[in-house]
């Protein structure tokens, strides 16, 4: 089924004096800003600040009261806004999938409003959920109610890419989630934008999702833009007391360079934690039993790494143990610099590496929980 696209790829976003009000309020005052073809760019700031706003001007789920927004250099307004949502994927917090439809009909349901045929559309369903890590004999059938969160939370991205769009809106897809869970899917998230190189607007309150993700991060107050640039950008060179603020680029690091893994590194929690040794059967009824979709694989004298739920059912299936179903992780001694160790972790695109101190496990480093926790 060929589908025909508003635009192949995405060179620029670019809002030229965005203002929208609600009566007195400003939700979004004279904002001019461009985002870059290929790049992930955060809106962050506090509740109220404007960030949803400004995004929602890119689809026209807001109108501004004045300026305009261009993609490609063309006016927003000159599409129809039906057909402009068709060619932008849309992720938001609480997903919205149709509770009475399968997970099949929710991801097919744009593809079925295009005409595009049950073949095409089964064939299109199948390799989407591959792509967010959901086997397809196993998820394909299933209700949004029998889902976990991030099991949702991968279908709600799943169905945003049914038409391949050049460019993606997420509001604050990952904040209901667990820390671990959390950061698995940042993971994910982060080798599915590589693999498609797409341009993606994120709008998140949390300044350390931010510096994960984010090629750029634009910081939002009180309607207004207040800086835009990269990461280390904004941490050593804030534009005014308030990003420094935002950022905590005084307090949290004055002192990195003198820091080891040690200093930062979370014990393993219990719970969290599988034996090597397992069989996929025994480990599947565990991470169910527990509630996990991913678990730490470790065991006195042997680190495996990183176990996910669907990991571990094809394991199950295909006869195979635990120890085949196990992702690695990147290993650090506890006296390596910090600095280094986070700069592993961003270069292999990881957001966690366990620690070994002589060959036991002695603990997690999680490169989120390192910007919140620095002092």
């Amino acid at each position: 089924m060929t589908f025909k696209k508003l635009f192949d790829r995405i060179d620029s976003v670019r809002f030229e004096n965005v203002t929208k009000r609600y009566g007195e309020q400003f939700a979004v005052k004279n904002l001019s800003l461009e985002i870059q073809g290929g790049e992930l760019l955060i809106l962050i700031g506090r509740s109220g600040s404007g960030k949803t706003t400004a995004m929602r001007t890119i689809n026209r789920l807001i109108e501004p009261d004045s300026g305009a927004v261009f993609i490609n250099g063309t006016d927003v307004r000159e599409f129809d806004p039906v057909r402009l949502r068709r060619n932008i994927g849309y992720v938001i917090q609480n997903i919205g999938l149709l509770p009475h439809l399968r997970i099949s009909e929710n991801i097919g349901l744009l593809l079925r409003l295009e005409g595009w045929k049950e073949e095409e559309i089964r064939k299109r369903v199948k390799e989407l959920l591959n792509l967010v890590s959901l086997p397809y004999e196993s998820f394909v059938d299933r209700y949004p109610h029998e889902l976990s969160g991030g099991q949702q939370q991968r279908v709600g991205l799943a169905r945003s890419m049914a038409m391949d769009p050049p460019l993606f809106l997420m509001d604050e897809p990952f904040g209901a989630l667990d820390p671990l869970l959390r950061a698995q899917l940042q993971d994910e998230f982060s080798r599915i934008k590589k693999e498609l190189g797409r341009t993606i607007v994120f709008v998140t309150h949390d300044i350390n999702e931010a510096f994960r993700l984010g090629d750029r991060i634009a910081v939002m107050n009180n309607a207004e833009l207040v800086q835009v640039g990269t990461p280390e950008e904004l941490i050593f060179s804030p534009a005014s007391d308030l990003v420094a603020e935002i950022v905590d680029s005084n307090r949290k690091y004055r002192h990195i360079d003198a820091l080891k893994v040690r200093d930062m590194m979370q014990p393993i929690a219990r719970e969290y934690t599988l034996d090597p040794g397992l069989s996929a059967e025994t480990a599947l009824d565990l991470m169910v039993r527990k509630g996990l979709e991913v678990a730490l694989v470790v065991g006195k004298s042997e680190v495996s790494g990183r176990v996910f739920l669907n990991d571990v059912l094809k394991a199950r299936a295909g006869g195979k143990g635990l120890k085949e179903a196990t992702r690695s992780l990147p290993l650090f001694s506890p006296d390596t610099p910090l600095l280094e160790a986070l700069a592993r972790l961003k270069s292999e695109r990881e957001s966690m590496g366990l620690v070994l101190e002589d060959n036991e496990p002695a603990g997690v480093l999680f490169s989120d929980r390192v910007l919140q926790n620095l002092i």
